[in-house]
């Protein structure tokens, strides 16, 4: 895995990130850095999973968009789990 694609992937993460709590809604229990930070753990997941099952080809349009879903649909799940987990006040 080249080096760059962990940086465009920390990238494209942290903006799914963001996208993923406008879908998901309701009060971020970490604030916007939080849902950046889980976007971005998304992202370095399902970029990873991509690369392991050879899902798009690193360096092509394809890969980007398949990165790019594989980081909104981690930063998804990841996001609804942050809902779901907080501490009720």
């Amino acid at each position: 895995m080249p080096t760059w694609a962990l940086f465009v992937w920390l990238a494209i993460g942290a903006i799914a990130g963001l996208i993923a709590r406008n879908f998901i809604g309701g009060t971020p229990p970490f604030g916007k850095a939080g849902d950046m930070i889980l976007g971005v753990a998304g992202g370095v997941v399902g970029g990873y999973l991509t690369a392991l099952f050879g899902i798009g080809a690193g360096g092509t349009v394809g890969g980007l968009i398949v990165t790019c879903l594989a980081a909104l649909a981690g930063a998804l799940l990841l996001v609804w789990l942050s809902n779901r987990l907080k501490v009720q006040r």
